[in-house]
């Protein structure tokens, strides 16, 4: 019996040890990465979101890039998602591979570039307003989702901060 309790209370104190509450503190100062680093070799051949979006008009998954850009927005939950901005306009989303790292909210207004892989894919109505939950969006906003939307979507390795 002792040694059940024992066992219940090693198990209790290792997970809310391990346990995140929010994102990760941290600057985002340039040079930081998140995940693995990013080669000097990836930063230099890094293209924009929109050089990406059309070559995802032709293949609809690139194993492999690395992709350039402002962050305008960092998962206030966890830090488990970023979005990015677009000279179209759009968002470009991002989430963690396998979920093995989490990135600081003051990763927001900075530049980055992200290796991994990439999807044109259509988020479910319920997938979206998970998001906006998450971005602490109003219920009036969250409600307002009506639609699936088709995006692009990068499922991130490695992110560092260059600018």
């Amino acid at each position: 019996m002792k040694n059940i309790l024992f066992a219940f209370v090693f198990i209790g104190l290792s997970v809310s040890a391990f346990a995140q509450s929010g994102p990760p503190a941290g600057d985002a100062k340039v040079g930081e990465f998140y995940g693995q680093d990013v080669s000097a070799k990836a930063v230099k051949k890094a293209i924009s979101t929109d050089e990406l979006n059309k070559e995802l008009k032709s293949t609809p998954k690139i194993a492999k890039t690395s992709v350039k850009g402002k962050v305008t927005g960092v998962c206030p939950k966890k830090g488990c998602w970023v979005s990015l901005a677009t000279d179209s306009g759009e968002t470009f989303f991002v989430k963690m591979k396998d979920y093995a790292f989490f990135v600081p909210t003051a990763l927001e207004g900075k530049t980055v570039v992200l290796e991994g892989s990439a999807e044109s894919k259509t988020t479910s109505v319920k997938e979206l307003q998970h998001y906006a939950e998450d971005a602490k969006k109003t219920q009036a906003e969250i409600d307002a989702i009506k639609e699936p939307k088709t995006e692009t979507r990068f499922l991130a390795s490695a992110i560092k901060v260059v600018e």
